[in-house]
């Protein structure tokens, strides 16, 4: 049997322009963030406008960070999203009211356990495995120790935390994660794509399962 493809998300899509960028480049999905100390925050005018130039089967996901409950509810309402990405302290009762699918981030160092966190959240569609770092809530370009990654999750993981062209082969093989996840490895500046960048992460993308 042939091995399964590895998805890939673009995080942090500020603009139709990036969009565009990244669904040439082939992505499967494109996370919008409802965060604003986030220099990659989007208001939900400019993120409806961004859903609504993505073609079929690109998928749009919702990233917040300890949010009001009424302002998921606007996000999905006026955005459309496909799926909504829980990045803070939330609960999975939280995370579970809106019967939407979800993905929960978890910060990863050494006295987390996955494997634990997914059992926290049953609900979730998948688990997000980023890196941590102090007073940061992503974004933050740093990679973590993956050999920290159990085996035997019970649901996917996606793989974010420092990830661009020159490491991703590498992750892929050594995690086999079933999606990863990029935002800084992808950027000239905070929140701006850059096309060569975006291609090169597809391509390392692509080298891992050669």
């Amino acid at each position: 049997m042939a091995e399964s493809r590895v998805r890939v998300k673009i995080c942090g899509i500020k603009s139709i322009h990036d969009a565009r960028l990244a669904v040439e480049s082939g992505v499967d999905a494109i996370g919008l963030v409802f965060f604003e100390p986030s220099p990659r925050h989007v208001d939900i005018s400019t993120a409806h406008g961004i859903v609504a130039s993505l073609p079929p089967f690109v998928t749009s996901v919702a990233l917040f960070v300890d949010p009001e409950e009424t302002y998921v509810q606007e996000v999905m309402h006026e955005v459309g999203v496909g799926m909504l990405q829980f990045h803070g302290s939330e609960s999975e009762q939280f995370c579970s009211q809106f019967d939407f699918p979800y993905m929960k981030a978890i910060r990863v160092r050494d006295d987390v356990n996955l494997l634990q966190c997914a059992h926290l959240y049953p609900s979730a569609s998948a688990l997000l495995a980023d890196a941590y770092a102090e007073g940061m809530v992503g974004g933050s370009g740093q990679t973590f120790d993956w050999t920290l990654i159990p085996d035997g999750l019970p649901c996917p993981l996606i793989l974010s935390g420092g990830l661009d062209a020159g490491n991703v082969t590498q992750a892929i093989q050594q995690v086999r994660p079933y999606a990863v996840d990029v935002s800084s490895g992808v950027e000239r500046a905070k929140g701006i794509k850059d096309l060569v960048k975006i291609k090169a992460f597809m391509q390392g993308v692509a080298n891992a399962t050669l």
